[in-house]
Parts: structure tokens; sequence; C-alpha cells
């Protein structure tokens, strides 16, 4: 099957049986969202669903959390996965925003890649999200998943496999193919266990016509 073939039956089924997919993560404007994106580096979207509502309501914007302390960070993220790391990070993409950025998270990722914690994956997460910009981000699920049914081949890094994926999708359908992915890897394409026997993909996935019996 051609890579080009194997893309359009991707977005023919996903068009008609997840015609609505978006982030899991809970937010309410572009800050929120850049918030939960930086806990959400190696840990899962409901955890970081678990802790925001506290974080949002004791900073509910960049200058707030500016004016926090480390400490003050940490206490609230600490069951989160490198809660250090994570804290120094909030507070430094705060106070980033507020001197650069007047508070106002930046719609490129050319700038959103200055803020601390901000790296390729979460700038094309929150260009894509909040704007609505073909960009694609690529954390381990689509990494797996795309090379599973062979939307990518080869692919030793993120950024070969974003490459590869934006060649083939139209640029309107971008933001949503993301969560499509993701979505398919978090719930049914398994790192450990994938249930091929319950995927709609079997008829052109790479993975399942390598490992089926037939």
């Amino acid at each position: 099957m051609l890579k080009k073939e194997r893309f359009e039956k991707f977005i023919a089924y996903f068009s008609e049986h997840m015609p609505v997919a978006e982030t899991e993560l809970h937010y309410q404007n572009p800050y929120q969202l850049l918030v939960a994106v930086i806990l959400s580096a190696q840990c899962t979207d409901k955890r970081v669903n678990l802790l925001t509502p506290a974080i949002f309501e004791k900073y509910p914007d960049a200058e707030a959390l500016s004016q926090a302390s480390v400490e003050e960070i940490f206490a609230l993220i600490r069951s989160c996965s490198y809660p250090n790391n994570k804290s120094k990070h909030l507070k430094g993409m705060a106070e980033m925003l507020v001197a650069d950025f007047n508070g106002v998270v930046p719609d490129n990722i050319k700038d959103l890649q200055k803020l601390p914690g901000v790296g390729r994956k979460t700038a094309n997460v929150i260009t894509s999200v909040v704007f609505n910009q073909p960009s694609l981000a690529v954390d381990t699920h689509v990494f797996r998943v795309s090379a599973r049914i062979g939307l990518s081949t080869k692919a030793k890094t993120p950024l070969e496999t974003e490459k590869q994926l934006v060649k083939y999708i139209p640029d309107d359908l971008i933001p949503i193919a993301h969560h499509w992915i993701i979505l398919h890897g978090r719930y049914v394409c398994k790192a450990r266990t994938p249930e091929c026997n319950t995927c709609g993909l079997t008829d052109f996935c790479k993975y399942y016509q390598l490992n089926s019996a037939h």
C-alpha cells in the first residue's frame, strides 16, 4: 500500500468515527493550557487535571504565578512527575511571559520555545489547540502509533515523525489529527498491549499485518 493511500484511509476512518477530538487537559484560556501542558510531560492528563484547579485558583494568571516562590509552586505539584524541575519551569515561564510578552501567551512556535519548560512539542500543542494552526506535536503516543500504523517510516526522532505526518495530512486537519493519534494510542494502540481485536485500522495498519496470523 502506498503511503498516500494509508493516510487517506487513516483520515477517512477518523473523520467518520471521531469527528470531534480534543485535548483531555482541562483549561479555560491559553495561560491555563500552557501550565497544564508543562505539567503533563511524563505525566498523565488525569493526574494533571487533579492538580491544576488549585494552581489556577491561587495563581489565575501569569503575573500571579510569577510572584509565587518555587517552593509554593512545588507544594501544589509535588505529586506530579519531576516536580522540582517543573516548579522552576513554571515560575520562569510566568516571569518571562510578564516581562517579555505582557503576560500574553505567544501565538507562534519561535516565541513559545523561548519560555522555560517549553520545547517544540509543547509549543506545537499550544499553537495547534489554542490558535488552530497546522502544528503537530509528537509525544510518545504519536511517535509509537504513527510508526505502528505505517504513517511514519524509519523516523528516529519526534521531529522526523512530525515532518512525515504534516507532509501527508491537509493543514486544516493537522490540529485534530494530533488528537486522533494520541487518543488512539491512549485507549486502543497501547504501548505494551495494543488492542488490535477492537481496532478499526487493521485493514491498513502495518503492525497488524505483520503480526496477525492471517
